[in-house]
């Protein structure tokens, strides 16, 4: 039969044997925390603060140290909603913010400071709205490096004895109310209009100026060209003109080659087809005079075989010389006619040499 006794005391023992093992691990458990890197552990020995654990392996009295949460070190960014802030002119815009910030001291943040998230929120928003408050919103709008430096200014100095240092403030947008954008829109599109005229006006008067220039540039080479051509054209008929000069007294023509010549270049004045009426000088028939004496003189000048009297010439050369002069003589009657009827008709004409005035 078994003792029951004995047995009793065998569970008993068990069951402490068991408690004393519980006890021991929790005991380790308790004892022994891991801090990760960039945490920070606020040690607590009753309900004192006692130490702050760095990262790595502690050692902790196990039921009378007590661990707090983990306090991150790491720095921290914070969006806080759009903030209605109202301008010097009376515009209320809505301001969102981005705030850069981190915990330098975790026993500060720890027992100076309830909740340092919200802290740092409702300090933003109030900073913000006394910074903005005195500016219009054109300069709130073209602001901003002015208005983070001011933020972050701040925020630091009234977070410093919260073991918080605010690195960075950001103003993540500005908007003003839909109305106030509109007429911004239209503002900034006029303005752009506006510049957009002045480039094209500016573009017209180049272009006119250039091509203006252009042209006095051309009419300027196009005078030098025609100066230079008339030049020497000049030149040309100069010694064209010298040339023929030169010619002539080099063969030293008598006046019956000069009156030869001139009725050579009486056709031409009538060349034109608008001439309606032809003036025949006077000294057409002294030219035609010249031509008949000339065609005399040599006819005279011809021998004679034998003693014939002038009234009866025989030969054919005689007859030829004859003719000639009688048509000479005829042309210049006839000239001399035609020149008297057209002095006549023709009204304020002078009367040539030999006639009656």
């Amino acid at each position: 039969m078994v003792d029951v006794g004995s047995f009793i005391g065998q569970i008993f023992v068990i069951v402490l044997l068991l408690v004393i093992a519980i006890f021991v691990v929790v005991v380790i458990f308790r004892s022994i925390r891991i801090i990760p890197q960039a945490y920070a552990g606020i040690v607590e020995r009753l309900g004192r603060y006692q130490r702050t654990l760095s990262p790595g392996l502690n050692l902790l009295v196990p039921f009378v140290d007590r661990l707090r949460p983990l306090v991150d070190m790491r720095e921290q960014v914070v969006s806080f909603p759009p903030q209605p802030v109202i301008t010097e002119d009376n515009l209320v815009v809505s301001i969102d913010t981005v705030v850069y910030f981190q915990v330098t001291d975790a026993r500060a943040a720890t027992y100076e400071i309830a909740n340092y998230l919200s802290a740092v929120e409702q300090l933003t928003t109030t900073t913000l709205r006394n910074v903005v408050g005195g500016l219009n919103l054109e300069e709130a709008l073209t602001s901003r490096d002015n208005i983070n430096g001011q933020l972050r200014v701040v925020l630091d100095e009234a977070t410093g004895k919260w073991g918080l240092r605010v690195s960075r403030v950001e103003l993540k947008a500005i908007d003003p109310p839909l109305s106030i954008q509109d007429s911004m829109e239209k503002q900034m599109r006029a303005e752009r209009d506006r510049r957009a005229a002045i480039l094209t006006a500016e573009g017209s008067k180049q272009s006119q100026i250039l091509e203006a220039e252009g042209r006095r540039q051309s009419e300027i080479l196009r005078a030098e060209g025609d100066k230079q051509a008339a030049v020497l054209r000049a030149q040309g008929e100069a010694e064209a003109i010298e040339m023929v000069f030169d010619a002539i007294h080099a063969g030293e023509p008598d006046d019956k080659l000069l009156a030869y010549h001139y009725l050579q270049t009486l056709p031409k004045i009538a060349d034109s087809a608008s001439s309606k009426l032809w003036v025949i000088p006077s000294e057409m028939t002294e030219a035609l005079k010249g031509i008949g004496a000339a065609f005399g003189g040599r006819a005279e000048d011809i021998p004679r075989k034998d003693p014939t009297p002038r009234s009866k010439p025989n030969g054919p050369t005689r007859a030829a010389a004859d003719a000639a002069l009688a048509a000479a003589r005829e042309a210049a009657s006839a000239a001399d006619d035609i020149a008297t009827e057209a002095r006549k008709t023709t009204p304020g004409t002078a009367a040539g040499p030999g006639e009656a005035r």
